[in-house]
């Protein structure tokens, strides 16, 4: 009997490609290997994919449309200020991480070179700097006179810092329920937005006492 064959997308190629990676601990050595394998043809492959390594880059980017989809369905949160509409698309994201941890983890410490393995991020940074400039509220352009170009893009850099850094942080994390990484995320967040009002004190203070008691007491 003849084997079905399945119906191919996008999000099934990304669904496959995760799960071969898990269970084989190492990437399809070819398009061919990977397809033939899975019943569809190299040229449903390359409908939606040039290379093995773009479906890599594409994973990342889709977490972060889900979030963002994800955050539309509440209806309140076009209403949010820009820090309550980050502290939900980080909590947000970091929930899909964390269902999706084994691949993650993996992927991001695959190679002992880490530069190769942030460039699987560089669609979700592409992506992640247009949400920045989405969520920056007419308030915060007022009181910032008219926020230059320039500005904008130190704001999308510095926020793209932080936000690896709270990667880091997550994949350190050894916490149940990584409720330190939620911690981290309120912390963070907090500080950014106090920083970028000029008031950073006592936030900072707070930030640095975690970060300290977590990287060096309890090391």
């Amino acid at each position: 009997m003849a084997i079905k064959k399945m119906q191919i997308t996008r999000d099934k190629i990304v669904s496959l490609y995760m799960e071969y990676t898990l269970e084989h601990h190492a990437k399809p050595k070819s398009v061919y290997l990977f397809a033939k394998e899975n019943n569809f043809s190299e040229a449903e492959f390359y409908s939606f994919f040039g290379t093995m390594e773009s479906i890599e880059k594409e994973i990342f980017k889709i977490f972060l449309e889900k979030t963002v989809a994800m955050l539309h369905l509440d209806p309140n949160y076009p209403g949010y200020d820009m820090k309550s509409k980050m502290l939900s698309f980080y909590f947000t994201f970091f929930e899909l991480l964390t269902a999706n941890r084994s691949y993650v983890s993996q992927s991001l410490t695959a190679d002992k070179n880490q530069l190769k393995n942030l460039k699987q991020l560089s669609s979700l940074r592409m992506a992640f700097l247009d949400y920045v400039t989405s969520i920056i509220s007419d308030e915060y352009r007022i009181k910032q006179e008219k926020l230059q170009k320039m500005q904008e893009k130190a704001l999308q850099e510095s926020s793209w810092i932080q936000f690896l850094m709270t990667m880091k942080f997550w994949l350190e994390d050894d916490s149940a329920a990584f409720e330190k990484t939620d911690i981290y995320i309120e912390k963070s967040v907090k500080l950014s937005f106090e920083l970028m009002n000029i008031a950073p004190i006592d936030s900072l203070i707070d930030f640095g006492k975690f970060m300290f008691k977590e990287k060096i007491q309890n090391r």
